[in-house]
């Protein structure tokens, strides 16, 4: 899958992560020659690294809904068209064992190599050529594509960016997909680290650092948005799948609420609990709820603890209101280093929902990524890979 002597190709796709490979496989299927330009030392680095090694690789769920984007309508047709489904029933024909972790999240009981493999394997079949440590110096369009590296010199009929976003430049990701899209007139919406940590500024974060590690299940909302899955305090500020959920609604200086018991209502399990027994602390109830340490803390730092017998009505209230909308205001989030995706990219308005190929320059596409389309938490950025990845394959 390497050829270092043919320079021109019916498709060169740049990238070769899970959207660059889907769309090359497909484009080969047609018998169109493909060669897709990876710059790292191999293709699918990502895809080895997801889901702590075991890949979680699409949600049974995934939908318009799961995904951030300017224009909510985008994804739509290429989700229709090559949805969770398909991709299920080619991991299973591929006989890669998987589960649901949780929420419609489907892993490899595995290894992730295994879902990487069977889209290397899927690329030789297709006879598509792929070159990994290739770094490409311009790009430029005349009647045909021509792509410059450091070694040699490739023209294409097509272009398929599919390099993704700026998350986790450890793994090789870098703006070069935008540069290319504003190289050729086409705008790029703002950018920003998505499924991300937040920080809490020093001043807040003295009373949280020695709570490190304490996790809890809350319904955490920004934006009008709300999300219900674990939160976990850091040594920086808080994280877990609902904060790295709300991160990408956030913007700065957004407050968070946080819904530490969203399975009761405080104020009246405070009245029950005040008639069974008046004389038991109020804090002592709430230590029954969550974890000691953190309750403790919040009291020594804004409530006092008085026996239910003794709290007034304003008393309950603001108790309640805290453990019901804990506020924070994050100073920012932790960025690209941690961030598991990018939202924004590529604006969809310059790209055919259908075709993915720009509006502007014939033979030129966008795909997963580095378009504006963010999937949640939980296999759904992958689903968005495989689903605009296919979808581009059948026209490029």
């Amino acid at each position: 899958m390497n050829n270092e002597t043919q320079s021109h190709y019916n498709v060169v796709i740049i990238g070769g992560g899970a959207a660059g490979l889907m769309c090359a496989i497909e484009a080969g299927k047609r018998g169109r020659s493909v060669l897709v330009l990876e710059s790292t030392t191999k293709p699918g680095g990502k895809i080895l690294i997801s889901g702590g090694g075991r890949c979680n690789f699409t949600n049974l769920n995934a939908g318009p809904h799961s995904y951030v984007s300017e224009n909510e309508h985008f994804c739509k047709s290429a989700l229709a068209r090559y949805s969770q489904d398909d991709f299920v029933k080619w991991v299973e024909s591929s006989k890669i064992g998987f589960y649901e972790k949780k929420l419609g999240q489907l892993f490899c009981k595995d290894s992730a190599k295994l879902i990487l493999k069977m889209l290397l394997d899927a690329c030789s079949k297709a006879n598509v050529d792929i070159r990994s440590n290739t770094k490409i110096s311009k790009v430029t369009k005349d009647k045909e594509f021509l792509i410059l590296t450091e070694n040699v010199q490739i023209t294409s009929d097509t272009l398929v960016i599919a390099s993704g976003g700026l998350s986790i430049p450890k793994m090789g990701a870098t703006g070069f997909g935008y540069d290319v899209a504003k190289q050729f007139g086409i705008k790029v919406t703002k950018t920003g680290a998505g499924l991300v940590p937040f920080l809490f500024d020093k001043s807040y974060l003295t009373h949280f650092t020695d709570l490190s590690g304490i996790s809890i299940d809350a319904e955490v909302q920004c934006n009008g948005k709300s999300f219900r899955e674990n939160i976990l305090i850091t040594h920086k500020g808080v994280s877990g799948p609902a904060i790295l959920q709300i991160s990408s609604f956030w913007r700065p200086n957004d407050e968070v609420l946080i819904n530490l018991l969203p399975d009761l209502d405080l104020t009246q399990l405070i009245e029950i609990k005040r008639k069974e027994n008046g004389r038991q602390e109020i804090k002592s109830i709430l230590i029954q709820l969550l974890p000691k340490r953190f309750v403790e803390r919040i009291f020594e730092l804004w409530l006092k603890n008085k026996t239910l017998a003794e709290l007034s009505g304003q008393e309950i209230k603001l108790i309640a209101a805290f453990f019901h909308a804990w506020k924070i205001t994050p100073i920012d989030t932790e960025g690209y280093r941690t961030a598991e995706v990018t939202v924004g990219g590529v604006d969809t308005d310059e790209l055919s929902s259908k075709t993915f190929e720009s509006k502007k320059v014939a033979g030129l596409y966008f795909i997963g990524e580095v378009v504006d389309v963010t999937g949640w938490l939980g296999g759904y950025n992958f689903q968005w890979a495989w689903s605009s990845g296919w979808c581009a394959g059948q026209y490029v």
